[in-house]
């Protein structure tokens, strides 16, 4: 490794379903390059993990050790136990619409926009086909990320690659 990992925060509105599948992933694919962490928004009270969300990870062999819902306050804070941030990516519609919090050390930012898998109705089989669907389309597109060569790169390259990746 020739630069220390890059901080990533994954957000959606309630952090249950598509920021946990792209925390796990990353940090599953991103060895000692990244460091994955999800928030939401306005996570509801008492908020977990999507059972689906971790069943699909669990299905694929990720580990699902540590995943919790929480809101971005716990990244926003400027307080020592705070993650700095390198780079924030929304990962559903409602939260890139949302005006975020002020992010210490004004990281990179993206949008990389997936349907809901939580709301398709059906049998557990489908439901759980939407969001084994889901998590592989993450999986592509983190896969170009965890290949980028991001060693000595500035926030505002950081940024506009990762952009890119928004059309992958």
């Amino acid at each position: 490794m020739s630069h220390p990992p890059l901080n990533i925060l994954f957000l959606c509105t309630h952090n249950s379903a598509r920021s946990i599948l792209a925390e796990a992933l990353l940090n599953e694919m991103g060895g000692d390059n990244f460091r994955a962490f999800s928030a939401g928004s306005s996570p509801r009270e008492n908020q977990q993990p999507n059972p689906f969300a971790l069943k699909a990870l669990q299905s694929a062999g990720i580990s699902i050790d540590g995943l919790s819902s929480k809101s971005w306050d716990v990244f926003a804070a400027a307080s020592p136990e705070a993650p700095k941030m390198d780079l924030v990516i929304t990962v559903c519609d409602n939260a890139a619409g949302e005006v975020c919090p002020f992010w210490p050390g004004q990281p990179a930012n993206a949008h990389w926009g997936y349907a809901d898998p939580s709301e398709v109705e059906g049998t557990d089989e489908q439901r759980l086909a939407a969001f084994c669907h889901t998590m592989l389309l993450m999986q592509k597109r983190l896969q170009l990320l965890v290949n980028l060569p991001l060693a000595g790169v500035n926030t505002l390259t950081l940024q506009n690659e990762v952009r890119n990746l928004s059309n992958a």
